[in-house]
């Protein structure tokens, strides 16, 4: 066996699903019916189906058929299965349907609380019908969620390289730090000038911190980092009560114990894009994405 279903189960489908139609209404024509194909095909799957499992599997009884020990032994062993064989197919169906399919959407860490929900439920006035499962994270995580086909479309920060995208804009980032750190008056500071400051950061896998590691080290420096966390609301927390600064986006919910400062000195940003698995998607996940690309700004 070559694959999931071997070449005689995958023959033998056609003619199960033949015989369960006619286990379940008593009558060839009848099972022909459910199954919208003529009489004396169904006919020749019995015969086809018997001839291979070597036992008769039907006994008439005036008008009607009905199942020898052998059939309804058969009869109770792939009920189960043929009827999750069918629920799964229909749900694959649905799921692939333009107007009420399902669209698993990826986003960023730092996007979230007010940018995505508002394209989503005005995504949602236009397609009530399709359905999303959301995941939230990093962008490396994301990236691989789009490889691996756990996702169909994602927002991404920053653009992957190897996979279709359409660019959605950048994402400045900025100098965080306590209402009451040295620097929270200033308007603008300079990297070069946070030699000594301590740091609160990502995880060294996170694109923020290997672009903290790239400018510091542009500036001269590398950064002391006293707190690592993947959440960015604590990571902002820890920075309120000074126990570091941070470079980080613009939370999209103001907060009022941190003040941002802008950075000279160089392009301190970051691209974002719409990224899309490299296999085809299906229509509702198309319709997602299209919608995106030309109505998501940064």
């Amino acid at each position: 066996m070559d694959g999931l279903v071997s070449d005689e189960t995958g023959a033998l489908l056609p003619l199960l699903a033949a015989f369960e139609a006619v286990a379940s209404t008593g009558h060839v024509t009848q099972g022909a019916d459910l199954l919208g194909v003529p009489q004396s095909s169904v006919s020749r799957r019995l015969r086809a189906l018997e001839h291979t499992l070597g036992v008769a599997l039907f006994a008439p009884a005036g008008r009607r058929v009905v199942l020898t020990a052998q059939g309804r032994d058969l009869m109770a062993r792939i009920r189960g299965p043929l009827h999750a064989l069918d629920g799964a197919i229909g749900a694959v169906t649905r799921d692939a349907d333009g107007r009420t399919g399902l669209v698993r959407f990826g986003f960023p860490l730092t996007l979230g609380p007010v940018s995505v929900p508002r394209l989503l439920a005005s995504f949602h006035d236009s397609a009530p019908g399709i359905r999303l499962t959301l995941r939230q994270a990093h962008g490396a995580e994301l990236v691989r969620g789009l490889h691996e086909g756990e996702l169909d479309v994602a927002v991404v920060i920053p653009p992957p390289v190897d996979l279709p995208t359409v660019p959605l804009g950048r994402q400045p980032l900025r100098l965080y730090a306590a209402r009451g750190h040295r620097l929270a008056h200033r308007k603008r500071v300079a990297l070069g000038e946070l030699a000594e400051e301590t740091f609160i950061a990502n995880p060294p896998s996170y694109n923020l911190r290997k672009l903290l590691q790239s400018w510091c080290t542009e500036a001269g420096f590398t950064p002391r980092v006293a707190y690592e966390i993947t959440e960015f609301d604590t990571l902002l927390a820890l920075v309120a009560h000074d126990l570091g600064i941070a470079v980080l986006p613009d939370p999209e919910v103001p907060r009022s114990d941190v003040t941002g400062i802008a950075l000279t000195g160089g392009d301190y940003s970051r691209g974002i894009a719409l990224a899309r698995t490299p296999t085809p998607l299906t229509p509702a996940a198309q319709r997602l994405h299209d919608y995106l690309a030309t109505r998501a700004r940064y």
